[in-house]
């Protein structure tokens, strides 16, 4: 007992300042500072330039014979995908800030940052800008702290490099709490980041699961992580915005099939009909613990796939199988173990997920009620996959993966475009 509060003296001591008051430390951290162009010289450059590797892909849409890939945060790259076999990486069309994008008809719908634009790719070797509706994805405003678009001036570029710095840590100002926890009630701390099925097919042609643009009877469905928004493309040129409904906070990807579009929230995957498409109205909601949750859906069923991460919360990684028949009372049929779903997309009765470090698990869903693996296709961090004309072409850390899949026992890779050096 004696050596006990000889020790709790003796900190007390030290802290109320019978040593030194000050402490050096010494500590590196990231700063990054953004580098800004004007709105003007943004959307002047919004043109085809020549074709650049493939640096940080994320989602994609694939419209007629092309694929459009994001490169996250920097634009999109146009690949003439007529041969899957041997893809050609033809241009690059460089807008700030985009994460997501459709197409319809000669228009590509793209997000730069908070802003959404139309570009004619009528000629995807030659696409134009035609209009930008401003404002519409107000929680892209900030990014890393900084205004994305601020005085008529958007981030094109970061300026990021390490510093190391040597400080006095001042305990005069100390306050002293009975659990051992020392606060200084005048120092301030900031923290910094930096981490650089079926669907509506045909002319508009067809997203990822991951998407949050969507395109459906003429019209254009974003989302934002608490709205629901239409824009009216009766000129596809000039899409305007009809209705905002407002959602549960956290909602991530938007989901079209036939008259529905099926929103998948951290809460819960919520469904829609568009018999009015200019005012979508709610129709029933599948709640889950809190988690990711990418979502596609057929005539019957909705496969939704929930994940653990910094950004969902959750602990959970399955895949839910919801009986959709009747869509204002979605019911659970039954969950499957998965190590870290994302992305997802159906051909016949096969579910391909993009798995975490499993690669993508091809799922036998012939019967719902005992689901199985059939195979699983090793890549590092698969992200997104869409299946297409018997082609399962899949978005990774490594690059843009093609697979022949005719044969789901013979599943064989036909093409690769890597990343840059």
């Amino acid at each position: 007992m004696k050596r006990t509060l000889l020790a709790l003296s003796c900190l007390m001591l030290i802290i109320s300042g019978c040593l030194k008051d000050t402490l050096e430390t010494t500590y590196t951290y990231t700063l990054a500072r953004p580098v800004y162009s004007t709105a003007a010289e943004v959307r002047n450059s919004i043109k085809n330039l020549a074709a650049e590797p493939v640096s940080a892909p994320g989602k994609m849409y694939l419209f007629g014979s092309y694929i459009f890939l994001n490169e996250i945060n920097k634009g999109i790259h146009i690949i003439n995908n007529t041969n899957p076999a041997a893809p050609v990486n033809e241009a690059f069309v460089a807008i700030p800030g985009c994460g997501d994008m459709a197409v319809s008809g000669n228009m590509l719908y793209a997000d730069c940052y908070t802003d959404l634009m139309a570009i004619d790719i009528s000629n995807p070797k030659a696409v134009v800008l035609k209009h930008f509706v401003p404002g519409l994805f107000p929680d892209r405003k900030y990014i890393l702290g900084y205004n994305a678009i601020d005085s008529n001036k958007i981030i094109t570029d970061w300026v990021v490099k390490d510093t190391t710095i040597t400080s006095k840590i001042d305990f005069s100002g100390t306050r002293w709490f009975g659990g051992g926890i020392m606060f200084d009630s005048r120092a301030q701390f900031t923290a910094f980041s930096n981490s650089a099925g079926k669907s509506t097919e045909g002319a508009t042609g067809k997203g990822g699961s991951m998407a949050r643009f969507a395109i459906s009877h003429a019209y254009l469905y974003a989302v934002t992580s608490s709205d629901l928004l239409a824009l009216d493309l009766a000129r596809p040129e000039q899409p305007v915005w009809k209705s905002s409904t407002t959602l549960p906070w956290g909602v991530e990807t938007i989901y079209p099939f036939k008259d529905k579009l099926f929103i998948g929230a951290n809460s819960g995957m919520h469904i829609f009909t568009v018999d009015d498409p200019a005012a979508p109205k709610k129709a029933g909601t599948f709640q889950h613990a809190r988690v990711c949750d990418p979502v596609i859906a057929d005539d019957e069923y909705a496969y939704v796939t929930l994940r653990s991460g910094s950004l969902c919360e959750g602990f959970i990684n399955q895949l839910d199988v919801v009986n959709i028949e009747n869509i204002f009372s979605p019911a659970l049929v039954r969950s499957y173990p998965l190590t870290n779903p994302k992305g997802l997309d159906k051909d016949g009765n096969y579910l391909y997920v993009c798995d975490g470090t499993d690669g993508v698990k091809v799922l036998d869903a012939t019967n719902i009620n005992n689901v199985t693996i059939k195979r699983n296709i090793s890549l590092k961090d698969a992200f997104d996959v869409i299946c297409w004309n018997k082609v399962a072409i899949v978005s990774a850390a490594g690059g843009l993966y093609q697979y022949d899949i005719r044969d789901v026992n013979n599943i064989r890779q036909l093409s690769f475009i890597g990343l840059k050096n």
